[in-house]
């Protein structure tokens, strides 16, 4: 599958390190140990907040640095945080409102929480699987001054998420980046809170450059990654769209497509 071995592998998490369920397989768990310990170094990217990775790291051996809030911000296993990009107070305000005119639920990461207005919402029992927190309630976002980690619009309508993401698009501009990190969440953070740009500046900490990295995901915020690494790897539960954008492709995360994908690279190796 991947012709050269890279000195770095970088996998997102949902859909592609985990299982639907959100679970580490023992086999994926094994896969990254070993090939930590063949000397290739391993990191983790995600849209999800530092809280969300924590223990996948602790239970992978990963001290980082890693990539929370799709790259925008890189932390260490021991919780330190080595750089934030936040979207800005006047931008925030503006998303929130498009949010509210279409009907979206909004949710909001801000210093360590994930603030909603309603603990029991849509796909709210996956968040807190994916993010390890309970939400925060807060009735009203409009007297919200903290920087904001990210936003994300929360509605099970494709089209409607669809739309919304070129209208943000056309309207924002430079001033956010805006993806879907589910088919389900519509993400906003800062403009260079991407995982293009977090893999670059993943890699910058390892001292390692960017053509020396492997970087596997399933989602369109991934996208970004895959162009800007050297080598990349779609999961077969990624649209269509996703796969075309990688260079290689492997099984499915409840295949286990990330261990699929590290075993080959071990055979190469003769580990």
């Amino acid at each position: 599958m991947i012709a050269s071995i890279p000195k770095v592998l970088i996998s997102d998490v949902d859909g592609t390190l985990v299982r639907d369920d959100k679970s580490l397989s023992a086999r994926t768990e094994q896969a990254i140990k070993r090939l930590r310990n063949a000397g290739i170094a391993v990191s983790l990217i995600s849209a999800r907040p530092p809280s969300g990775i924590y223990w996948i790291a602790e239970r992978l051996g990963i001290e980082g640095p890693m990539g929370a809030f799709n790259g925008g911000t890189l932390f260490m296993a021991d919780g330190a945080i080595t750089h934030a990009e936040r979207l800005d107070k006047d931008v925030t305000d503006q998303i929130l409102a498009m949010l509210e005119a279409a009907y979206v639920e909004p949710w909001v990461f801000a210093e360590e929480k994930w603030m909603a207005r309603r603990g029991e919402t849509l796909h709210a029992s996956h968040e807190r699987k994916s993010a390890n927190v309970e939400p925060t309630l807060c009735d009203d976002f409009a007297d919200l001054s903290m920087p904001t980690d990210k936003i994300v619009g929360v509605s099970d309508d494709r089209a409607l998420l669809a739309r919304l993401e070129r209208e943000a698009c056309d309207r924002f501009g430079r001033a956010a980046t805006i993806k879907r990190s589910q088919p389900y969440y519509l993400d906003f953070t800062a403009p260079q809170a991407n995982k293009g740009e977090g893999v670059t500046e993943i890699a910058r900490a390892f001292g390692v450059h960017i053509e020396d990295v492997l970087v596997i995901g399933d989602g369109h915020n991934d996208v970004a990654m895959f162009e800007r690494a050297g080598n990349s790897v779609a999961m077969g539960n990624a649209d269509p769209e996703v796969r075309a954008k990688a260079k290689h492709t492997t099984v499915s995360n409840e295949e286990d497509g990330v261990a699929v994908v590290i075993e080959n690279l071990l055979a190469k190796m003769d580990v």
